[in-house]
């Protein structure tokens, strides 16, 4: 396991290239985790080239199933995956003690999310929550200002730079900024990349944004959403930016247009702020990851959605399943 202290040093040499996430698969009776169907998804993961995947809990799923749902992936990706815990659990107790399971059980690197009970009346709340959490874990963190929050009526870049900058100081298992203060700007990403980017690693996962910014900045990571929508593209424009190849990767990212376009409809459900898991399910199956059912309460997806995601594929150049959307609820692998 990697010590709190060697966090940061660590992070620096292992924490890099395209980071996707990964839904957990349920049985079709939807009475337990699909071990099959999960270890479809760690296989294609591999085969399209991500570095690390984001194990998503912000759904109808026990924590034991959770953890059991991480030795599943740690097991089958045997170490070429950095697996990020979602801490996304109820209470700030409850993510601690998930935390710790979850390094356990393979996980690297926590996502800090903040529950929707909680609701701080002070920038002071946002920070002892945060600094509480890691101090107490000793994974390596990547924070995480964004809209979904609520925060923005405490500052409009949701987590302040100075208080990103204070938290980095005191923390030393904090390894990365998810940068989407402010969001749809860039502005939290600018502001986060020149006070701290020569210290923690600053990522924006929203592909339109991110490789575009990688062709000005030396961008190293990029985590975590639903690159894998797009197949391989987003780790070969990543790969090409770095490699200095601007109009490669420019020209592959005009390319795939039709996708991020589509793709934009789904993040956050309106007036729920909160990720439609369900689209992005039903977008992984498009891209061959196992699909699947999912538990109540979730998201649905009509025909016209389906039919807009698969249609962007098409346009886009890029591969997509002919299975009919029938198939998607059963999944690739039956349990």
């Amino acid at each position: 396991m990697i010590s709190k202290q060697d966090a940061r040093s660590w992070a620096w040499e292992n924490f890099h290239g395209v980071n996707n996430v990964v839904i957990p698969s349920f049985t079709r009776d939807l009475k337990g985790l699909n071990e099959g169907g999960i270890r479809h998804d760690i296989r294609r993961e591999l085969e399209l080239g991500f570095t690390g995947t984001l194990m998503v809990g912000e759904l109808n799923i026990t924590l034991d199933e959770y953890i059991r749902f991480i030795e599943i992936a740690d097991d089958e990706a045997k170490g070429k995956l950095n697996l990020i815990f979602h801490a996304s659990w109820n209470t700030l107790e409850e993510n601690i003690d998930a935390a710790r399971r979850a390094q356990a059980a393979g996980a690297k690197l926590a996502l800090l999310s903040y529950p929707p009970a909680f609701y701080p009346t002070s920038l002071q709340d946002v920070y002892d929550y945060t600094k509480a959490f890691c101090d107490a874990v000793d994974l390596a963190v990547i924070l995480f200002p964004m809209t979904h929050w609520g925060f923005e009526r405490l500052h409009a870049a949701s987590i302040p730079v100075d208080m990103l900058v204070q938290l980095t100081d005191e923390c030393p298992n904090v390894v990365s900024v998810k940068a989407e203060g402010g969001f749809p700007s860039v502005a939290g990403f600018s502001h986060a990349w020149n006070r701290l980017s020569e210290r923690v690693l600053i990522t924006m996962p929203i592909i339109q944004e991110a490789i575009a910014l990688a062709n000005l900045v030396p961008l190293r990571v990029i985590a975590t959403s639903n690159t894998e929508y797009y197949g391989d593209t987003a780790v070969r424009m990543l790969a090409l930016a770095r490699a200095g190849k601007v109009d490669e990767s420019l020209d592959l990212l005009w390319q795939i247009a039709p996708a991020w376009k589509a793709n934009g409809s789904v993040a956050p459900v309106p007036h729920a702020h909160s990720v439609n898991r369900a689209a992005w399910k039903y977008q992984a199956w498009l891209a061959g990851f196992n699909g699947g059912p999912m538990r109540t309460p979730a998201t649905r997806l009509h025909a016209g959605e389906m039919a807009a995601f698969r249609s962007a594929l098409t346009k886009s150049g890029l591969w997509v399943t002919d299975d009919p959307d029938e198939l998607y609820l059963q999944g690739r692998v039956e349990a």
